[in-house]
């Protein structure tokens, strides 16, 4: 049955993991650029805005991008504060002028210091796990001193036992190295091994269609659960069934 399984995820993972499925998806907005930072910031905020349609999401995420000049990176760390004027009509959902403020402040403080956002993700001793990588990115993110309370809300953490899709699903375009195009796989000290499975509405219930999962109610150990399954098919690239599970999902309403 497990072999029936990983034969029909495989073929889906051949299915959606192309090209053509970055038009429809948030990751098409990191797309959009070539300099690593770019993809790095426009990627997380396209992971953090996507709730709600996808064709919102992006049309979302291309509003932000004409506000910061088109030049994300150039526009955090050159700004001055008369340009962040324009930013505080920006909203999307519960997404309002507050958070984007304090992301930009948060993305110019690291930036100044930092080559790549992979390092927010790394603890100090360098021995990376996602518990340890998530929960750590998270207090390093709300670790400036004018972090508005609101914000919080934005960015999740294992130990909130929250599934940490937005996050997971960031890493995945960041760590994942195949010749498909659609992840980046620019980061190296996170391995794809080392990923969790994004865990979102559609992933969640075809995967327990397919008795992936079986806890029943969806929180971190559900990613976790759901991750470790997937690595019975691939232990070096679990999450590459994203594309299969969602797909599913998604488009063929499975």
């Amino acid at each position: 049955m497990i072999e029936n399984i990983k034969a029909f995820l495989d073929s889906k993972v051949v299915q959606y993991n192309h090209p053509g499925f970055i038009k429809n998806d948030p990751v098409s907005i990191p797309h959009l650029f070539t300099k690593k930072q770019d993809i790095e910031i426009m990627g997380l905020w396209a992971a953090v805005l996507a709730w709600g349609q996808r064709v919102t999401i992006i049309n979302k995420c291309h509003e932000l991008i004409k506000l910061m000049d088109g030049a994300p990176y150039d526009f955090i760390t050159n700004h001055k504060e008369t340009d962040l004027k324009k930013l505080l009509k920006f909203k999307h959902r519960t997404f309002n002028d507050v958070d984007t403020l304090y992301f930009i402040s948060f993305f110019r403080y690291h930036y100044s210091n930092n080559d790549s956002l992979e390092s927010a993700f790394i603890p100090v001793d360098g021995n990376y796990s996602p518990f340890r990588g998530l929960g750590g990115f998270r207090d390093y993110f709300f670790s400036l001193p004018d972090y508005p309370n609101r914000t919080k809300k934005h960015i999740s953490s294992p130990s909130q036992k929250s599934t940490c899709k937005r996050l997971n699903m960031f890493l995945r375009w960041m760590v994942r190295k195949d010749d498909s195009g659609v992840d980046f796989g620019i980061w190296s000290h996170i391995k794809p091994s080392e990923l969790i499975c994004p865990c979102d509405l559609h992933v969640d219930r075809v995967a327990r269609k397919l008795n992936l999962i079986t806890r029943k109610q969806t929180d971190w150990q559900t990613a976790i659960e759901l991750t470790q399954r997937l690595r019975e098919f691939d232990p070096a690239d679990p999450v590459k069934y994203d594309f299969a599970l969602f797909g599913l999902g998604i488009e063929e309403r499975f």
